[in-house]
């Protein structure tokens, strides 16, 4: 279960010296944003991922507290309404949302936080921490993007349609991004966001 501690101390974090970086990667469903994210930190230690909440259930092979903190959708709302997520969003019927004070205590301490959310949560994100740097990881083609997305098997042939459709709606907004970077040759995408993130 996710722990959730006052988020008092952190209440001036926009109006002090923020001495940290919080990074910002997303894109469509089926991009492979999990997968370069799980690169970039096994390359990079020293970074620090922010965990989110969610109210899905854990696929398998997923672990309480690594790749989310899997809560009941009524703990969820009743942690949004207290103000504990920096950014949450409905996404294919579940919720999910970043818990606020760790972020922003981990910023504080001059550390390089990366978040990896979906559109809506990443435009709250821009909206209350505009000094964050924005990724966008674009498929090489959408019909690509359609290819990846069903061969996950994992979804009903309605389902896809849902994630396709939003994943259109999604690359229209690439722009709105600092960074755009497709995900065409994994290796190639992986060392463009290590040169966004650390500036090389």
């Amino acid at each position: 279960m996710m722990q959730v501690l006052p988020i008092q101390s952190c209440a001036t974090t926009q109006d002090s010296a923020v001495s940290g970086k919080l990074i910002v990667l997303t894109g469509p469903s089926g991009v492979g944003k999990g997968t370069l994210m799980r690169s970039l930190l096994q390359r990079h230690p020293e970074l620090y991922y922010s965990v989110s909440a969610t109210t899905r259930r854990p696929r398998p092979g997923e672990i309480e507290g690594k790749n989310y903190y899997f809560i009941s959708r009524s703990k969820f709302e009743q942690l949004a309404s207290q103000g504990e997520f920096l950014e949450s969003a409905e996404f294919a019927g579940n919720y999910y949302g970043t818990p606020r004070e760790a972020v922003l205590r981990q910023v504080q301490s001059g550390h390089l936080v990366v978040l990896e959310i979906e559109l809506k949560g990443a435009r709250q994100i821009r909206a209350s921490f505009p000094e964050a740097l924005s990724i966008f990881i674009l498929p090489p083609s959408f019909a690509e993007l359609e290819r990846r997305i069903r061969g996950r098997g994992q979804d009903s042939e309605e389902a896809i349609a849902r994630r396709l459709q939003r994943a259109h709606e999604e690359i229209e907004a690439a722009n709105e991004f600092d960074i755009q970077i497709v995900n065409d040759d994994f290796e190639t995408a992986l060392n463009a966001i290590e040169a966004a993130v650390f500036g090389k």
